[in-house]
């Protein structure tokens, strides 16, 4: 028997109270282990698709579905700690004292023995390449690394399909490359949401460009970077001189 995706989207549509309609009937499926990059203008959806992920939206029509489960009131702890969302700012998820107890943080809260802690958070600091800074207060760190800790704060869950907002935004070129180095080698399903462009072609072999509310290409990075009627269409840009077919 096949492993069911880890995502399914399946004819979302959601309006906001005011109402506003910011999707209208989304579909997207991701294999597990698949890097796929989210790309769109400002107001495309993006955001709101995200935001259903893991539940903290909901109540329009259509359903997700995160490793065969649906998201729903019943499972939403579980689909919380499957859906590991690291957000633009990495302050917005380092509040502890150390980087340790940061990342230790949601596996404690799911309850687990001190030692399962341990060794989660020794393995999730090694696989962002920050072995050693468990005991360093976060803001003592540059901010590239803060954010591969956020990433480490997610995995120390061991999630289905992480998240990533923006991840190579107020990066310098050194942190832009060690983040790279760190999600190329993840073993987890990966969906950037981004507007840097290369960096969605050097990291995601797919791209799904939303906007307003629909999915309106889907299917191998280089190819959509190289169709340039879409990128205008869709009020996306490459930086001057960037040809994805000569990367």
């Amino acid at each position: 028997m096949t492993a069911p995706p880890s995502l399914l989207v399946e004819d979302l549509a959601f309006a906001y109270p005011d109402g506003h309609q910011a999707l209208f009937g989304v579909d997207l499926r991701i294999e597990r282990g698949e890097r796929v990059a989210l790309l769109g203008p400002n107001g495309a959806g993006k955001t709101t698709l995200v935001l259903h992920l893991n539940g903290i939206l909901r109540g329009g029509r259509g359903q997700v579905t995160v490793a065969g489960l649906p998201v729903g009131r019943d499972h939403l702890q579980e689909i919380r700690r499957r859906v590991g969302i690291v957000f633009q700012d990495p302050d917005d998820q380092l509040f502890m004292p150390t980087v340790g107890e940061d990342v230790a943080f949601g596996p404690r809260n799911l309850g687990l023995p001190e030692e399962e802690v341990a060794a989660r958070v020794a393995e999730a600091l090694d696989q962002v390449g920050m072995a050693g800074v468990a005991d360093r207060p976060p803001h003592h760190l540059s901010f590239g690394q803060r954010r591969r800790v956020a990433v480490a704060t997610v995995l120390s869950m061991h999630p289905e399909i992480l998240v990533l907002d923006e991840p190579s935004s107020n990066l310098d070129p050194a942190g832009r490359r060690e983040l790279a180095e760190v999600l190329e080698s993840l073993p987890v399903t990966v969906l950037m949401v981004t507007h840097d462009l290369p960096y969605a072609l050097q990291l995601c072999p797919r791209s799904v460009v939303l906007d307003g509310g629909v999915v309106v290409a889907d299917g191998p990075t280089r190819r959509l970077l190289a169709d340039a009627d879409l990128l205008a269409r869709h009020r996306l840009e490459l930086p001057y001189g960037f040809a994805p077919d000569r990367v």
